[in-house]
């Protein structure tokens, strides 16, 4: 296009600043793309108009028809110099639709499969529609879903009659033409894992009746479900625990910790294993959770993730690593299983100055919770023999924060008898050893 075109600054998205596609009405009066306005709201987790800055108190967006025709009819005047007319946006599902869908799919399993194949095509067609699937409770008609077909898959297979003979074979040819031949729990699961529900719908999830038997469920898949599933089972475990009451969070299972484990283990997904972490950091700071979590071989697995090149490239998850590894640490059955794998301390001590200051922290922690409740006199000169003295030493040199030098110095000052001497401390940091 030689020629530059102005478009008028009001067919532009206050947020995106790109030409609006379905232009709606915020209740604070401002034209936003609807695109644009409900990732502001539901994503973004905001509840204020970013022009006035004043708080939406309801969530109803109202189309702006006449400046969709506005910009419609502009698009298709410049035509000629490359400017695409853009289409008529589909109007949102409706609550009564919704609801009809679901009521019809408890008729039969082949309704079922179908009502499931439409809700996925509801779920791709835009933000609108997830959260009017959300109001109408679609989420606890998915987790329904899911939970049955765990339960019935875990209970023993019914002798076949020849009677329902016909309308099973009908049904499985109806599944074989759907999709990609999913279950009928993974489509559930992974509609459920699409719809990115609110942190309303997640509790009421967990509050309901069968909350509980949720986090099971989810459990039990991520023992024995596909790959997809099992990562999708693990982010959404995650995403329900983030909502959960402390007591909920005590009374869990330990399947579950082992699982999460496993999850830490197999590495199905960049995204499964971050969750798997995630959930960790969720749940160990509460009741006997760490004592779960050491027994279900947490601290193995993190220390060997660390000396995993591909894990450690990435900051956060090895920062949570970390944190779970701290935590751990604070029992005396995290200490102990901690000093039985020959590379932890070695490990712990190299990713101090190298990572991250809440790294460099929490490693620190780490370290000093073994030399004050595990201190031996061999212990004491491997970590010697470790570098772990001099690192301590360098951490008291650079700008690494206050809280990770007190600990550091904590650590130094305690056992001083026998490092300090050392000729193991090289001259040059020997300076930094607290007198």
């Amino acid at each position: 296009m030689d020629q530059e075109i102005e478009i008028p600054s009001f067919f532009l998205c206050p947020i995106s600043l790109d030409i609006m596609k379905d232009p709606v009405i915020v209740p604070t009066g401002i034209t936003y793309d609807r695109d644009s306005i409900e990732k502001w709201l539901f994503t973004g987790k905001k509840n204020s108009c970013p022009v006035t800055k004043q708080v939406i108190t309801g969530t109803d967006l109202t189309p702006n028809h006449t400046l969709r025709r506005l910009i419609q009819s502009w698009c298709t005047l410049n035509a000629s110099y490359g400017i695409e007319r853009i289409p008529t946006p589909k109007p949102p599902i409706c609550k009564s639709e919704i609801e009809k869908l679901m009521k019809d799919s408890l008729s039969s399993h082949q309704n079922q499969v179908k009502g499931l194949k439409r809700l996925r095509q509801i779920v791709s067609e835009n933000t609108t529609n997830k959260r009017c699937l959300e109001a109408a409770n679609v989420p606890e008609f998915l987790a329904n879903i899911v939970s049955d077909s765990v339960d019935s898959y875990n209970s023993p297979s019914p002798s076949l009659s020849s009677s329902n003979l016909n309308d099973l074979c009908q049904t499985n040819m109806l599944e074989n033409r759907f999709d990609s031949s999913r279950s009928l729990m993974d489509e559930a699961l992974s509609l459920l894992y699409h719809l990115d529900t609110s942190e309303t719908a997640r509790k009421s999830l967990l509050n309901n009746k069968k909350g509980a038997d949720l986090v099971k469920t989810l459990t039990k898949i991520m023992q024995r479900g596909i790959y997809e599933s099992r990562a999708y089972a693990t982010i959404l475990l995650k995403k329900i625990l983030e909502v959960a009451d402390p007591m909920q969070i005590i009374l869990l299972e330990r399947e579950l910790f082992s699982e999460v484990v496993q999850i830490l283990h197999d590495q199905i997904s960049h995204k499964a294993t971050k969750s798997a972490m995630q959930i960790l950091v969720i749940i160990c700071p509460w009741g006997r959770n760490r004592h779960k979590a050491v027994e279900a071989g947490a601290i193995s697995m993190i220390i060997e993730l660390l000396m995993d090149e591909t894990f450690s490239s990435e900051r956060r998850t090895l920062e949570m690593a970390m944190v779970v590894l701290d935590m751990l640490c604070q029992c005396a059955e995290g200490r102990a299983e901690f000093l039985n794998h020959g590379a932890a301390i070695a490990v712990v001590s190299k990713k101090i100055l190298r990572v991250s200051h809440i790294t460099s922290e929490r490693a620190v922690r780490v370290l000093l919770s073994i030399g004050k409740f595990c201190a031996t006199p061999c212990l004491l000169q491997e970590m010697l023999q470790l570098g772990v003295v001099a690192k301590m030493c360098m951490v008291l040199q650079v700008s690494c924060g206050n809280k990770t030098k007190e600990k550091a110095k904590e650590l130094l000052k305690l056992h001083a008898r026998v490092w300090r001497e050392s000729p193991c401390v090289p001259r040059n940091l020997y300076a930094s050893y607290p007198a």
